[in-house]
């Protein structure tokens, strides 16, 4: 039976068409001669063997000659054992890219999804985030949690990761309207600041998985120092919504998680906005003062608007 020995330039256009090593090797199985045959059988159980054997251990593991390992290399498209190893050490790499993109994206965007597709997708899942915050929503916690903060001598947030842009988030607009708020990215930073918290002080960390360590800490040393905590998380009966007095539960339903899934931020961001009105209304005379006086120092920052004129846009007193 003749074997197929392929020019380089054409193993490299069948490494194009054919990018995975087992996929060739099955693909050609029923053509190989007995020898080659041993090869290819050994390589389907043990796919990775050759980054870590020799030619002639491969040979030896498959009851073949390294002369045969060769033969085999150059009939799945390579010109030699050593092109074929980069080429299953390529497989691997790519294997391993595609899950470190699930694991951290997700499995419903693909890497080579259109952007309609991704745009469509994206809209379902943030809508649908939406919802499920919505339906979580314990008012009669959020109220009490809202008249707390607005009573409270010192809030601390905590948030690291992507729930630091939250924290930051809550604590600029309890800042301005007059409550004297602290978000903490930085651990020690946190730890610090928590550990002279006291009574009548509130301390909130912010986890979309609630098993965030540095944030655990933080809030624990805050409750151990006296203050009221409340975790605000996605995942019920996690570590950080066991640890807390309240918990601001922003999705019931169960999910696999990525650490870089915005649309579960976008729930949360409509929790922070609930609870931030909530706390406004606690005190609406200061919250209008405090509104009041802080766009009156930023407005020499901002630009005018721009109104139509006879002169084709010109900006008009």
């Amino acid at each position: 039976m003749a074997i197929v020995i392929l020019t380089s330039e054409r193993a490299a256009q069948t490494r194009e068409q054919s990018p995975a090593v087992a996929d060739r090797i099955r693909a050609l199985h029923s053509d190989m001669p007995a020898a080659l045959a041993r090869v290819a059988d050994y390589l389907l159980l043990h796919p990775q063997a050759p980054l870590t054997l020799s030619i002639g251990e491969l040979a030896e593991q498959a009851g073949t000659s390294a002369a045969s390992v060769t033969r085999f290399c150059r009939m799945v498209g390579y010109a030699g054992y050593v092109e074929m190893r980069v080429g299953i050490a390529t497989d691997v790499g790519r294997s391993t890219a595609r899950e470190s993109w699930a694991t951290e994206i997700g499995r419903e965007f693909g890497p080579d999804d259109t952007p309609e597709l991704l745009l469509a997708r994206l809209i379902g899942s943030h809508t649908k985030s939406l919802r499920e915050a919505t339906s979580a929503i314990d008012l009669e916690v959020m109220s009490e949690v809202s008249g707390r903060i607005a009573r409270s001598g010192q809030v601390d947030v905590y948030g690291v990761g992507g729930s630091a842009m939250l924290a930051a988030e809550l604590q600029g607009r309890l800042y301005r309207i007059g409550v004297p708020a602290f978000a903490w990215a930085d651990a020690h930073l946190g730890l610090v600041s928590a550990a002279i918290q006291g009574p009548g002080t509130v301390a909130i960390g912010i986890s979309t998985t609630g098993r965030t360590e540095e944030t655990i800490e933080m809030l624990a040393e805050a409750g151990r120092a006296g203050a009221f905590t409340v975790a605000i998380t996605n995942n019920p009966g996690s570590p950080l919504d066991e640890l807390a007095d309240r918990s601001i539960v922003t999705s019931v339903y169960e999910q696999a998680l990525q650490p870089d899934d915005l649309s579960a931020k976008h729930g949360q961001l409509l929790v922070l906005d609930l609870l931030y009105l909530l706390v406004a209304q606690e005190d609406f005379d200061r919250s209008s003062d405090k509104l009041a006086a802080s766009a009156l120092a930023v407005a020499s920052h901002r630009r005018p608007r721009r109104t139509p004129g006879r002169g084709g846009g010109q900006d008009h007193a």
